[in-house]
């Protein structure tokens, strides 16, 4: 039976395992029953760890919204999970695995929105999202399973803060009203060789249909979009696993450029 004290187990589990840069058997193969709406509370457990650890929630991110990454993980509907100061690394910066608590880490290219007013769900719609975004920006989100070999079923990833590792905000800041946000191609490298390409509309149709699905998964768990947060729409293009020296690269249309390097 999940009960309360189990859910707080696994969040504690979960937090051990991103200090001590290890991965957990899948939650799902030891507790088969598992739901989403318990997964989605684990993650919060796991949450209330790093704040009480010191890092401050700043936003929050939809994974797993394109077909590509879906195939790929075998995980076919959304994931949601937070964002915290200590997961943001600067753009052109060196990422040390090590410092991060990295274990598996793959990256993926993808447009981040920057609220200029709170949304609250549900009952949001892509054109309120577009109403309350001050900006949008190319961003990388390196994501990164504590559970071992990225067997996940949807409520793994859930549980595990949707397998957010780091992400890096390019520094263009443009305005979503002056571009077809469906319509931009992203076109990444990882040391200097094709890694992939996509386009906007490989998430959920539009970008913006992505974070009011966000916004309306969230606000029935009670949870808002606050002003000033930063809001990760989800992969444009297949994850690019990634190494100690190796270096990535991204542009999307219209939107600018951003860059990480990778370190032991």
């Amino acid at each position: 039976m999940i009960d309360d004290t189990l859910i707080q187990q696994l969040g504690d589990e979960l937090f051990a395992a991103l200090q001590s840069k290890t991965s957990l058997t899948p939650l799902t193969e030891r507790y088969p029953d598992l739901t989403i709406e318990q997964a989605y509370q684990i993650s919060l457990q796991f949450l209330k760890r790093r704040e009480a650890a010191g890092e401050k929630l700043i936003g929050k991110k939809i994974g797993v919204t394109s077909k590509a990454v879906q195939d790929m993980l075998n995980v076919h509907q959304p994931d949601f999970g937070f964002l915290t100061d200590a997961m943001q690394v600067a753009d052109a910066s060196s990422v040390s695995k090590a410092q991060y608590g990295l274990v598996q880490p793959r990256a993926e290219g993808e447009i981040a929105f920057i609220l200029k007013a709170d949304l609250n769900g549900p009952g949001i719609t892509a054109s309120d999202v577009l109403a309350a975004t001050e900006y949008v920006v190319p961003c990388f989100e390196i994501v990164d399973s504590r559970i071992r070999d990225w067997k996940i079923a949807i409520e793994d990833t859930v549980a595990d803060n949707a397998s957010c590792g780091v992400f890096a905000l390019g520094s263009a800041r443009i305005d979503p009203r002056t571009v077809d946000l469906a319509k931009v191609e992203l076109t990444m490298t990882k040391n200097g060789e094709p890694a992939g390409t996509g386009l906007g509309s490989a998430v959920q149709g539009h970008p913006c249909e992505a974070v009011a699905w966000l916004a309306n998964t969230l606000g029935k768990l009670g949870i808002p979009f606050r002003k000033g947060e930063i809001i990760l729409s989800g992969a444009l293009a297949p994850l690019v696993p990634v190494t100690a020296g190796d270096r990535i690269e991204m542009k999307i249309t219209g939107l600018g450029s951003a860059s990480l390097t990778f370190t032991d």
